[in-house]
This record gives C-alpha cells, structure tokens and sequence, in this order.
C-alpha cells in the first residue's frame, strides 16, 4: 500500500511540475475558443491528450534505449509556438489601421496545433520521464501514466476555468490580437533559449 501511495504522489509531482507552464498555453487557448470561437474546446482537450501522450510515448522508447529524438536537439521545438506567434503577429501587423474589428487573436486554429504546441512546449519533459520511467519498472510507469491522463484533465479544466473569465475575454477580444502572439513567441523563444540548442548550432 505504501509503495502504490508513494508512487501515485511521485506521478502527480511529475506531472505538475513539468506542466506548470502548460497551464499558461491551455488557458491562452480557452480564452481563444470562449473570444472567437477557435479552437474549438474539444479540440483543445484532445490536443493537449495527443501532445502529453506522444511526449510520453518518446520517453518511453527512449527508456527502453532507443533515441527518437536527440536530447540535444529537441530544443528545436521551440520553434512551432515561436512560428505560430510570429504568424499572429503579422496578421495584426497587417489588419492594423482596418476599421473592421480587429482580428481574431488566433495563434491555434485547431487540434493539430494544440497538439504541436503541447509538444514543443513540454520538450524538455522527455529528459525527465525518460529516466523514471526506466527506473520503476513497467507497472509503477503505467499508473503513471494514468495518473497523467488524469492530470491532463484537471489542467484542461483548470486552464477553461482560468479563461471564463468575463473580463479577461474581453481584454482578449480587444487587445487580444497582438497579446496572444506576444505570449507565444516568448514561450518558443524561452524554450530555444533555455535548451541551449542555438550554442549548439553556433558551434
């Protein structure tokens, strides 16, 4: 019984503090879905499902020692949010001056980038679920990962809860153009940097 306890309590403070940062994107989506219209909820939820499962599955061929991606260059990642909030940007840039409204404050438009943002976004998680999972054993990695599974439905109800709020919705429908692309392009560029990855392209 205690080994199960400490087990279930070693997967939730995996999960949590390797997807703090999560909580930031999902709550940026919600806000996007609850302002325009897009994602679409579910697409959020099965999103974020995908991303945290492949991110999972690659750890979990990486502890039976096989390298799917280089740790050295997953840092590359970074560049999808990065990508996705430069395209924001120049959206807005362009519309700016229209005396249409202003655009919608999309950097997500549906499943696939809500799974590629979780995944570029929890890159560095590979490096951390690799060696656990290689060290306790296949039963205690399962119920992690169920535990995991459970953890992505608390942080997808977390992150709708923190963007229903009124008044955040509507800074976002106003402003919101410009704000949600800004976000993404400092997570990608914050994921680049703290990776090392761009020394390692210098060199």
């Amino acid at each position: 019984m205690g080994d199960l306890v400490g087990t279930l309590v070693a997967a939730v403070g995996l999960f949590a503090g390797t997807n703090v940062d999560d909580l930031i994107v999902l709550t940026l989506f919600f806000l996007s879905a609850r302002a325009v219209g897009k994602p679409r909820p579910w697409q959020i939820w099965l999103g974020q499902y995908a991303g945290i499962a492949l991110l999972v599955l690659v750890s979990a061929v990486a502890a039976l020692g096989l390298t799917v991606v280089p740790d050295r260059w997953v840092g590359l990642l970074g560049l999808v949010p990065f990508a996705l909030g430069v395209r924001g940007l120049v959206s807005a840039f362009r519309s700016r001056g229209e005396d249409d409204e202003p655009p919608a404050p999309v950097v997500g438009t549906g499943l696939l980038s809500v799974a590629a943002v979780t995944v570029a976004n929890g890159a560095d998680n590979i490096s951390v679920y690799t060696p656990a999972f290689r060290t306790i054993g296949l039963v205690d990695s399962l119920l992690t990962v169920a535990v995991f599974a459970v953890g992505v439905a608390a942080w997808c109800l977390a992150g709708r809860w923190l963007g229903s709020h009124q008044k955040v919705v509507t800074l976002v429908r106003r402003c919101g153009h410009w704000l949600v692309p800004v976000v993404f392009v400092v997570i990608g560029a914050v994921i680049v940097v703290e990776s090392g990855v761009l020394g390692r392209l210098a060199n």
